[in-house]
């Protein structure tokens, strides 16, 4: 126990940022209102942290089960058209009462509404982050949510959960506290006479520990255990913490920062990414995929070495030179890398299993002399 509490003492003595991932069920009430009381002592949390030197951003969710409960819908709309404009009426009450709490102790809500083109699109993803730091020296506590009302893609397939874990490494910021209902990852379905205990600390986002994704999703929520254990993989995977935690739990935020043992801990790999290979890796959604042989696959993930068009053996989907593509092993399809492709995948039909002095005479010229540069690549 001492040598996890070390652990955890050494990773939070280091952070500076930290996004606050809060979920639904933590800021609703069982009938489906905004819980007014919970948002005013989070809010108040958060800004203790701020006094307290870290510089903090807030996802919330919230808004569509805040607009349930303001049109008395019990159940959980399951289209489209009706998720945004459920939305639409619960993003304005639910940045209001933010405002509101945040105002009782001198500071303001920005609100940050974000869609998946805000990331993918490299300038509009270097002004929020940039937006985000300028806000870091007003009296402003960035809100940031999913924006429902014109998203499909976070509707649908996403959750908050996803989007924290994009901000965190967007900011480059040290630690992502996922706040839930439920006090950590438990080793085992916790319920009726059950003994589950949270486990305190995970070393590896390993399938074994997916295997304790227990489905315990709010009916008002999208996002159960496994959502935020892909988080986990994402922030933890560029070299920065996370901690799952119980965000009922009283003065919860504080507790964590001073190294209370609660929650579970995703200890982050030791070598930090880039910013740039952030984006690369996690950020965009790839356009397509590579397949490669077990020797181009040892040559990537044990030598370092940039993939050439001699060890691809197949290609899937269209894309053009510049877009993200996923490099995957030939035999399971295992992912193994993304990264910025030199050429096209018609490109890469034609010269498949080449060497490199040959791409000139099959192509009638040659671009570069790897597929995908190890600099632009993210082996995952």
């Amino acid at each position: 126990m001492k040598l996890k509490d070390d652990i955890r003492t050494q990773i939070l003595s280091k952070v500076k940022k930290i996004v606050v991932k809060i979920g639904t069920g933590v800021l609703t009430t069982d009938d489906g209102y905004l819980d007014k009381e919970q948002i005013k002592n989070l809010a108040g949390q958060a800004v203790e942290l701020n006094k307290m030197g870290y510089h903090v951003v807030v996802v919330s969710s919230g808004a569509i089960g805040s607009g349930m409960g303001e049109l008395g819908i019990e159940k959980r709309p399951a289209t489209l058209p009706e998720l945004q404009a459920v939305a639409a009426v619960g993003q304005s009450k639910l940045i209001s009462m933010y405002d509101d709490c945040f105002k009782l102790h001198g500071y303001h809500a920005a609100q940050i509404l974000l869609t998946r083109e805000d990331f993918e699109d490299r300038q509009r993803y270097l002004n929020t982050c940039n937006t985000i730091h300028t806000l870091f020296q007003l009296n402003a506590i960035p809100v940031v949510n999913e924006n429902d009302t014109i998203s499909v893609d976070e509707i649908k397939f996403g959750d908050n959960d996803a989007l924290s874990a994009l901000v965190t490494n967007l900011l480059n910021a040290e630690l992502l506290i996922i706040l839930s209902s439920v006090d950590g990852l438990y080793d085992k379905f916790p319920a009726g006479k059950s003994k589950a205990a949270v486990i305190p600390m995970v070393k590896n986002v390993s399938d074994e520990v997916r295997q304790l994704a227990f489905d315990l999703k709010t009916k008002r929520g999208v996002g159960g255990m496994q959502t935020k254990l892909e988080a986990a993989s994402v922030v933890t995977n560029a070299g920065e913490a996370v901690i799952i935690a119980n965000g009922r739990m009283d003065g919860v935020l504080k507790k964590i920062v001073q190294g209370e043992h609660i929650g579970t801990l995703f200890l982050p790999k030791e070598e930090k990414m880039t910013s740039r290979k952030r984006w690369i890796g996690y950020t965009i959604k790839p356009k397509g995929k590579v397949y490669i042989d077990d020797g181009a696959m040892h040559a990537l993930t044990e030598k370092g070495k940039s993939l050439l068009a001699s060890g691809i053996v197949s290609v899937e989907g269209t894309f053009t030179k510049g877009d993200i593509i996923t490099i995957c092993g030939k035999g399971n399809g295992t992912i193994v890398a993304r990264g910025l492709t030199n050429y096209s995948s018609e490109e890469i039909e034609k010269i498949k299993g080449c060497s490199t002095s040959h791409i000139a005479k099959t192509l009638g010229y040659k671009l570069y002399d790897e597929v995908i540069h190890r600099d632009n690549m993210v082996i995952l």
